[in-house]
């Protein structure tokens, strides 16, 4: 027997019938002896109808604005999660399975005062953990939680996930597995390259390499989690028949295994390939090269909350001037520019040169550390494919590049086939 957290995302909670699919999923676990806890997320498109009501409501009541409480808003978008896990509880009943809802702050999972935003401080799982060892499977309200102010908090979008992961570690979970409309993480996104394989398993550092540069298997926070706490996470589907064999395999159920990088006897050398679009480059011209003007620029973009990423600097011969150019987010373009005008005085550049649509492209793997040439097959095989680098930046783990916008799909076929990550 074994302690098992399941969730379940908004396509596979979509409608009534794919809700009684998912009693099915859990009942196989029920039936096999488990305690199980299900963490769910809201009925597929809920959440942004729920946001949108929020967001007109100042404008249908004639303000001339669009500011609301985030406090209500987490009250309002917290009530989808709250309606599945009350119809997966009555499904479940119906199958004739011992089950109860959840919400956030009955369990309670206590977070920080960042509505829309919050992160997890503590999970108190006791109460939760007493039912479960009574046979009752407990349906977990996901992506919400309690602020110290005493009201519903939200995690964010896909804080689903986030949850699940949290509650697996507060309860000492054997594994957590999340259900999702795709069958496992694969060395790149099968729509741009039939080719890509599912991989059997994936190290935390990889999985959050891929999840943070443009791979949507799985929200950022919820793998740093599973990394912190050594959680055993699978990422499986939700539309595979829940009888077929092997689906309830204990150790090595269908898809991908997100684990320690000790698990993982053969390791390659690049893992996957991951693609991030909608970037933006932006170049300050003529800086003066002095201390402090790296805090002078970020700063107030920090305190605007827009994320910077590859940075570039370069230094005349003189060493008396220097050029600064980094990435953004397109969405957060204008607006980073609007900062930069706002405080062209203080940190003294001359001209400022934008350019949006580009994509930064990333080669991933720790296998990575202990080999050498791995940048070079990949500036090689993109020079024969006639494709321009704009920037270039590193780690230990993981080679980023940023091209055109065009050349994307391009980029990923490439770098996936000079790799070997198309061969089986």
């Amino acid at each position: 027997m074994a302690r098992i957290v399941m969730k379940f995302g908004g396509t596979s909670v979509a409608d009534l019938d794919r809700i009684k699919n998912v009693a099915r999923h859990v009942k196989r676990e029920v039936d096999a002896g488990h305690e199980v806890a299900v963490v769910v997320s809201a009925m597929s498109g809920k959440t942004n109808e729920l946001v949108g009501w929020v967001q007109n409501i100042p404008k249908v009541s004639g303000a001339n604005h669009s500011i609301y409480d985030a406090r209500e808003y987490d009250a309002v978008v917290a009530s989808g999660e709250q309606v599945t896990s009350g119809l997966l509880a009555i499904a479940l009943q119906a199958m004739g399975v011992n089950a109860r809802s959840w919400q956030g702050w009955q369990i309670p999972i206590h977070t920080d005062n960042a509505h829309g935003a919050a992160r997890i401080l503590e999970i108190d799982g006791t109460e939760m953990v007493r039912r479960m060892g009574e046979g009752q499977v407990a349906v977990v309200a996901g992506f919400q939680g309690l602020g110290p102010d005493n009201r519903i908090s939200t995690l964010g979008r896909g804080g689903s996930d986030t949850s699940a992961v949290a509650i697996a570690a507060a309860v000492k979970a054997d594994r957590c597995d999340i259900y999702t409309d795709v069958d496992g993480v694969y060395t790149t996104d099968p729509r741009i390259e039939p080719k890509a394989r599912r991989l059997k398993k994936i190290a935390f550092e990889e999985m959050l390499e891929m999840a943070s540069l443009g791979a949507k298997v799985l929200q950022v926070r919820s793998v740093e989690l599973a990394m912190v706490f050594k959680v055993r996470t699978f990422v499986r589907s939700s539309f595979e028949d829940p009888d077929a064999p092997g689906m309830g395999d204990l150790l090595n159920p269908p898809g991908t295994l997100i684990c320690d990088e000790d698990e993982i006897v053969e390791q390659e050398v690049v893992t996957g390939i991951a693609y991030a679009k909608d970037e933006a480059q932006i170049s300050l011209r003529r800086l003066a090269d002095r201390p402090g003007v790296s805090a002078a620029i970020f700063g107030p973009l920090a305190e605007s909350h827009i994320n910077v990423d590859m940075i570039v600097q370069n230094i005349s011969e003189d060493g008396s001037k220097t050029d600064m150019t980094f990435t953004v987010p397109s969405g957060d373009a204008e607006k980073a520019l609007r900062v930069l005008g706002e405080n062209k005085e203080k940190i003294g550049y001359d001209v400022v040169q934008s350019e949006s649509g580009l994509v930064k492209v990333s080669v991933i793997g720790v296998g990575m550390r202990s080999h050498a040439g791995v940048a070079a097959t990949a500036f090689r095989a993109l020079a024969e494919k006639g494709i321009n680098i704009k920037a270039i930046t590193t780690s230990e783990i993981k080679i980023s590049i940023l091209i055109d916008g065009p050349y994307a799909e391009l980029a990923v076929r490439t770098l996936h086939s000079c790799y070997g990550l198309d061969k089986s």
